[in-house]
């Protein structure tokens, strides 16, 4: 079905009173706004002429297209100017290449002729000739006569090719991250992490030197002095001897103590010791000074004795066997 349309064409009072000549300046450009292969109902299409070198400050006028609301046609947005800088030189005015064009959009179905554009341009009219628009309906099912709608997006499943480079790729920042923070842990504990630990005497004559000098013999460190020692001694007895001794008072440990292989004047020399430092923890005693010179050799005695007896009964069996 071919349909025209005639679309009045109101100047500016600049086109009304120009004088000059009447010239045929080209074709006008349609482009429509949405990218298809053909034009819909209600579809925006841009309508208008492009000025080739135009100098600044030239005068311009352009039709004003008046619609009545029940016509086919109808303009969305009136017009609009896109300018380009085409050159400048020195002491010149400046020259463009100017855009003009408006909004159509066509609520029918059918071929429109859309009318010329004349544009005056410094006294002169030019002249553009019109586009021919042509507007597709919807199709129509001829067994329900429905008109079809738009057809939904294609939604494909998702495929294991493309979660693969999704999934390597989180694997392999998980253990980038895992590796990065064992190597922080490493680093912060220090190469001794990496060293296997000290036999239990070793540990219990670190810890002991730690304690010698005077200066510990003081009323008011003899608390510490005595705590120090004997935690270091409750550590090497849990460890060589099996006896939790850090949790147990000083009667519970040389209780269960009473079976082992010390002798007896280093078992009676160290609970004395022990006893002693109760006194000082738990009833405020101050030791003489004659008494704290011998805690140390004490306690490092029992420690030596009682690691010597460990090695020669590994002696006695490694040559049974």
């Amino acid at each position: 079905m071919r349909k025209s349309i005639l679309i009045a064409l109101l100047l500016l009072p600049a086109l009304l009173h120009a004088e000059g000549r009447r010239i045929e300046a080209g074709e006008t450009f349609l482009q429509p706004l949405q990218q298809r292969d053909s034009v819909l109902i209600a579809d925006q299409l841009r309508y208008g002429v492009v000025l080739k070198d135009v100098q600044e400050g030239t005068p311009l006028a352009l039709p004003v297209f008046e619609l009545k609301e029940d016509d086919p046609l109808q303009v969305v947005r009136s017009w609009q100017l896109d300018s380009t800088r085409v050159s400048r030189r020195k002491e010149r005015p400046r020259r463009y290449d100017i855009t003009a064009s408006l909004v159509l959009t066509a609520f029918y179905g059918g071929t429109y002729e859309l009318p010329p554009v004349p544009v005056v341009l410094d006294g002169d009219t030019l002249v553009f000739r019109p586009a021919r628009l042509e507007v597709k309906e919807l199709p129509v099912d001829m067994e329900t006569f429905q008109p079809h709608d738009l057809k939904p997006q294609i939604r494909f499943p998702v495929t294991l090719s493309e979660l693969f480079p999704w999934l390597m790729g989180f694997w392999g920042l998980a253990l980038l991250v895992a590796a990065v923070v064992c190597l922080i842990l490493m680093r912060r504990r220090g190469p001794e992490s990496l060293r296997p630990a000290d036999p239990p005497h070793i540990v219990a004559l670190r810890k002991l030197e730690h304690w010698r000098g005077e200066k510990n013999w003081a009323p008011d460190k003899q608390k510490a002095f005595y705590s120090g020692v004997t935690d270091a001694l409750r550590e090497y007895i849990a460890a060589r001897y099996g006896v939790a001794a850090m949790e147990m008072t000083t009667a519970e440990i040389f209780r269960d103590m009473a079976g082992t292989d010390v002798p007896k004047d280093l078992y009676d020399e160290m609970k004395a010791l022990f006893e002693r430092a109760d006194f000082v923890k738990f009833a405020k005693y101050v030791v003489p000074a004659e008494e704290n010179a011998s805690v140390l050799p004490q306690a490092v005695r029992f420690v030596t004795t009682t690691y010597q007896t460990e090695i020669e009964e590994e002696a006695s069996q490694g040559g049974e066997q």
